[in-house]
Formats: C-alpha cells, structure tokens, sequence
C-alpha cells in the first residue's frame, strides 16, 4: 500500500499492491500504523455507502464544520468515480485548491481527504457505490457544503452532471473575498 501526495496539502492517494494468484486477489487497502505514521488518522468510528444508479450522478461538495471536521477515507466498492477535495483550510499553503482521483472498484484505490477539505464525487459509470470510512461521527447541524461549479475553485470535472440534488445545486459559492 502506498500513499501518494497530492495538490492538497494532507490529501493523499492510496494505491494498493495487489498480490494475485489463480485463487483471485488479495490487497492490503489500509493499514493504522502506516496511517499513524503519515499523521493521519487510525481510527474511523463511523462508515458510510453510497449508492448511485446513473454514470453523471454528482454528489457534493460536502464537509462537517467546526467543532467537528471529518476526514474521510473514500473507495469506490462498484463502478468508478472522478472523486474531488477541495481544501477549505484558511491556514494551509492549498487553500483553495483542489486534487481529485478516478477512483476505481477494480483497481481497488483510495482517496484520503483531510478534516477540513470539503468532498464530490461524479460517477463514471452506471451502478457505482462509494465506501467511506469517517473519522467524526455525522454531526447534523454541522454538515455545510459548496457550490460544485464555483469559479473560486473551479474544478475541472470531466464532464457536466446529469443528476444532482436540489440541496447541493443550491450551495452558495464560496465568498468572493474568500478567493484571494
């Protein structure tokens, strides 16, 4: 398993070392200690699915504010998706930034996003499911989110979405002031 740096700060790609045999395969896709010795969490006290039935369904961009941020340890389990972070940290050297990975059932990656980092995804195939490991338990009053076009950002998705709910087309884009 290694863990390879992104253009957000923190934000890692977690690629496994598939060992494969007539028997199938087997793959070590997270391990604590070699989390721990990164600085990043070990320990997720909560897990969550996403299911999704159409390629261009877009979900996000979400994140859990303060007092509680969540980073998030995101796989696709079917299907394949264009999985985003965008660093909303005011103090890091990425502010602003984003960083995002085709995460893929096949090839059985990862994506680490840091506490404080909101997250998207668009899904590249029909039937796609997203697994996610939380390391802050779901916080309802907490949950924010950000306009998946916002200009201050501006992500390069791979193409537009052709499903998106009500609520996250509705996220305000981050403040103009914000982006300088």
């Amino acid at each position: 398993m290694k863990l390879l740096p992104t253009a957000v700060a923190g934000a890692f790609i977690v690629e496994v070392t598939p060992h494969a045999d007539d028997r199938g395969l087997f793959a070590r896709t997270f391990c604590a200690d070699t989390f721990a010795a990164h600085g990043l969490p070990s320990v997720y006290p909560q897990c969550n699915v996403s299911q999704n039935h159409k390629r261009g369904t877009l979900r996000g961009l979400h994140y859990q504010g303060d007092p509680k941020p969540e980073a998030k340890l995101v796989r696709a389990t079917r299907g394949r998706a264009f999985d985003v972070a965008v660093d909303l940290r005011r103090q890091s050297e990425s502010y602003l930034k984003w960083a995002a990975v085709e995460l893929d059932a096949v090839r059985h990656n990862a994506f680490y996003i840091p506490a404080g980092c909101a997250h998207g995804f668009l899904t590249l195939s029909d039937d796609c499911e997203l697994f996610y490991q939380m390391s802050e338990r779901y916080v309802p009053e907490l949950q924010r989110g950000v306009r998946f076009d916002d200009p201050a950002v501006a992500i390069a998705w791979p193409f537009a979405p052709a499903v998106i709910s009500a609520r996250d087309a509705a996220f305000a884009s981050i403040a103009p002031e914000a982006a300088r």
